[in-house]
């Protein structure tokens, strides 16, 4: 795959992308059917924050995506779900004068895995924070291997073996990567 690679481009998410998005989406969460953003709510993304709403073409072909929202992060409960971040998937909640960038979501196709993508969105997010100066990037990350621990395990001291490397967490491992680290558990976020 890595010689037929061309071109590799960031490019801010235009309603356009949709239909390409949407296949994405589906492909990249087959573990979480009907977990695609509709039009609509990608529209009102772009509408709210053109700037946070990236993807990554490979070849003109639409390998990745990141999606976020910037919040004014202590008007959020503790404990917040992931529908009262978004506004209940409105994004009433985002604040152009807000002090932290929330990724609403990333995903990389499955085909494009394993390039480094994830990296580049990533990446884009930081320089976007630095640049709109912000106090830092949150978001809730899965654990979605967690539940074959459960038994045996709290969710920190899961976090804990992955962090050691004695587990292997595909999210987790990947967030960790990119200098992200849990700062605490969120029960019935999604």
């Amino acid at each position: 795959m890595m010689k037929d690679i061309e071109n590799i481009e960031l490019q801010f998410l235009t309603v356009d992308d949709y239909h390409e998005l949407k296949t994405a989406m589906i492909a990249a969460y087959t573990n979480m059917p009907g977990s695609f953003w509709s039009e609509k709510h990608i529209q009102a993304l772009i509408e709210k924050f053109k700037e946070g709403q990236v993807v990554i073409k490979v070849n003109d072909q639409l390998a990745g995506c990141a999606l976020s929202i910037i919040i004014d992060y202590d008007k959020f409960a503790e404990n917040h779900t992931y529908k009262d971040i978004t506004g209940n998937y409105t994004f009433s909640t985002h604040d152009d004068h807000g002090d932290v960038l929330y990724g609403i979501d990333v995903f990389i196709k499955p085909e494009y895995r394993g390039l480094r993508l994830g990296r580049r969105l990533y990446d884009y997010r930081k320089e976007l924070c630095e640049r709109l100066n912000l106090r830092g990037i949150a978001f809730g990350g899965r654990i979605p291997n967690y539940h074959t621990y459960s038994e045996e395990m709290t969710p920190k001291e899961y976090i804990e073996k992955v962090r050691r490397k004695e587990i292997h967490d595909p999210v987790l491992n990947f967030q960790i990567s990119n200098d992200f680290h849990p700062s605490k558990i969120l029960k019935g976020y999604l």
